[in-house]
């Protein structure tokens, strides 16, 4: 079952895990077959700045949008914008509905290398708009900005890295994935958001999935289950794909 350390004692967290020296050939992306953890581990550190408190120019982020992009993105990028406000109002259920139907309507899932001709890039919610295209970790990322813009605590959210079972035509495989998992208290089973299914389901719904770890903005966890999960000591400073995606989205214009 997944993210089940307080109904299976096989996710429940464990040691605090500090990151191992940062890998320069890194996985593929969000749908290749499962790389070793230690590699992946490499790609995660604590964001620094909370993403709640950003403040977004609109005028700027549509000039950066048409320069970089194509001026015909500018209105879903004001359609994100719009949800994100309606969303501030509403109960935390509501909101992660309203953010998790939001991206999984507006965005097709395609690869990276298909999308940016690379092997392996987390794009900003300015580029996945640009593009109108992402893959899970893409999905993943935007739905976090976009709940913690709209006032959601860090503490509720995790970006999850997981192994995911897919039917292939010799039978099922698994693949590496990632999703977002929404505690209502640390001790909570959570919820998750995800672009293959896209029904918010609480996690032992969701056998499909099996956890490995997970982050926020407050760092790393050696587990996945929300209670008393060990927060690793890293900091922003390690070089990885989070790192440099939040580098580029601070640049978007977020504060």
């Amino acid at each position: 079952m997944f993210f089940t350390g307080y109904i299976n004692s096989r996710w429940r967290p464990g040691k605090m895990m500090r990151m191992p020296p940062v890998a320069r050939s890194e996985p593929g992306g969000c749908l290749a077959i499962w790389p070793g953890l230690l590699t992946l581990l490499a790609l995660c550190l604590a964001l620094a700045a909370p993403v709640a408190q950003a403040r977004q120019d609109p005028g700027a982020l549509r000039q950066r949008l048409a320069a970089r992009f194509d001026s015909s993105r500018i209105p879903l990028l004001d359609e994100w914008l719009a949800m994100v406000a309606s969303a501030s109002a509403l109960d935390e259920q509501a909101k992660l509905a309203r953010v998790n139907d939001f991206v999984n309507g507006n965005f097709a899932y395609e690869d990276d290398a298909t999308i940016w001709e690379q092997n392996d890039y987390w794009a900003t919610p300015l580029e996945m708009i640009g593009k109108g295209r992402g893959d899970c970790e893409d999905f993943t990322i935007v739905k976090y900005v976009s709940l913690r813009m709209a006032g959601m605590g860090s503490a509720r959210l995790r970006l999850v890295y997981a192994k995911a079972r897919l039917d292939g035509l010799a039978g099922p495989v698994w693949v590496a994935h990632m999703v977002l998992a929404y505690y209502a208290t640390p001790d909570a089973e959570p919820l998750v958001l995800d672009n293959l299914n896209e029904t918010i389901l609480p996690a032992s719904r969701r056998p499909d999935l099996q956890p490995v770890f997970s982050f926020n903005s407050e760092g790393i966890f050696a587990g996945v289950s929300g209670k008393g999960a060990a927060k690793a000591a890293a900091g922003i400073g390690r070089l990885s794909r989070w790192e440099d995606a939040w580098r580029r989205i601070l640049a978007d214009g977020y504060e």
